[in-house]
């Protein structure tokens, strides 16, 4: 298997690596520190889907780029060497608009889905709760039928672009042993959010959201009432292969401040990249990358190709999630000193590299799957 880039994708990176460097890095450095304010949010987005970026996954029909998986992982990469909050506030925004344009009625993806693909609407996904991270079957939001429609009563937790979000879809129980998902507009159905202050990725907002006691008519449902959960699992495969390509940006990005670190500083006489132990170290770093980019890039093209790729994902996810927490924290071993001051960008590199462990599927969970699939048993209750 090929996995080089072609001439086509290499010219839409190239492309999108000067706009970012233009038009999107001086805004996105300027809000490093807390989370986007919404005008902005909608800005960077409008910016970033014009190179299909927060839109490519949704067909060319729908309005959307219609990029496969791997060409949108190399923009998605790209942007993160710059901006890792804006490539999750995308890909959080995209991976909406992709399940209503797959699940949504017509009549709902004609008011939303232009919207959606414009970045004049934000949109997020709210599964995880305050006791329900990893085991989504847990979930207890629940949603009572009401009539023409439901009243849903819960909390959701850890949830990406809740702040910014114009429409949230919400994972909640409509029976014993059914989960539906909802689309909520914030306008017309007045959910609250709160932000969540964090380690790392401090521009991406991160919030939870209240569902005190809101109705929503029927039309609001996406896929069938009850299956809710399988239309769930089936997008954290697509997750766990984003969420790599941010990692594999961040350690871009702390590999190239390390190399030039390296050449720069003098000490014993001679630059430190001369030193054997800071080559040794930069060379465990290049290997940990390209191994990690293998996998991420394996798992995009079987996505792209049609196929299921679980175990694939999960590898990618654990590995690249990882191999950029290690880069990150020696590319502030070679710094020194400098390493862990703000005055140089590597103890950002490692705060947000240390977030992306966690997300969707944290490393442990993704050993269990790995080794479910193994094995044949579930290690899982």
């Amino acid at each position: 298997m090929d996995f080089a880039p072609t001439d086509d994708q290499r010219l839409a990176v190239d492309g999108w690596r000067r706009a970012v460097e233009r038009d999107i890095a001086p805004i996105a450095r300027e809000h490093q520190d807390a989370a986007y304010p919404k005008m902005v949010a909608h800005d960077l987005l409008q910016r970033s889907m014009a190179f299909g970026v927060g839109n490519g996954w949704v067909p060319e029909a729908d309005g959307g780029a219609g990029l496969d998986f791997l060409s949108s992982g190399l923009l998605f990469e790209e942007l993160a060497r710059w901006s890792p909050d804006l490539a999750g506030v995308a890909w959080v925004a995209e991976g909406a608009a992709l399940k209503l344009q797959q699940a949504g009625s017509a009549a709902l993806k004609e008011r939303y889905l232009p919207g959606m693909v414009s970045g004049d609407l934000i949109g997020c996904s709210a599964i995880s709760e305050p006791g329900v991270g990893s085991d989504a079957r847990a979930v207890t939001t629940r949603a009572v039928r009401d009539g023409k429609g439901y009243r849903i009563r819960g909390e959701k937790m850890w949830t990406s672009n809740a702040a910014i979000a114009d429409l949230v879809i919400v994972l909640a129980r409509t029976e014993a042993d059914g989960l539906t998902l909802f689309l909520l507009d914030r306008q017309q159905h007045g959910f609250r959010t709160q932000e969540i202050p964090k380690l790392g990725l401090n521009a991406w907002p991160l919030g939870q959201i209240e569902l005190p006691d809101i109705w929503v008519g029927e039309e609001f449902i996406l896929g069938e009432p009850g299956r809710g959960l399988r239309e769930t699992m089936k997008g954290f495969e697509r997750s766990r292969c984003f969420v790599s390509t941010i990692a594999l940006g961040i350690a871009q990005a702390a590999m190239d401040a390390s190399i030039t670190y390296a050449g720069d500083r003098v000490q014993f006489g001679k630059p430190i990249a001369g030193h054997q132990l800071v080559q040794s170290m930069l060379a465990q770093m290049a290997t940990k990358l390209a191994a990690a980019r293998l996998l991420v890039y394996r798992a995009l093209w079987l996505m792209s190709n049609g196929a299921r790729c679980d175990q694939e994902a999960a590898m990618a996810k654990l590995f690249a999630t990882e191999a950029a927490e290690f880069i990150t924290s020696q590319a502030i071993q070679i710094h020194g000193a400098f390493g862990i001051s703000k005055a140089f960008p590597v103890e950002r590199h490692f705060r947000n590299a240390r977030m992306l462990t966690i997300p969707d599927g944290t490393s442990q969970i993704n050993q269990l799957i790995i080794g479910r699939t193994l094995t044949g048993l579930s290690a899982f209750a």
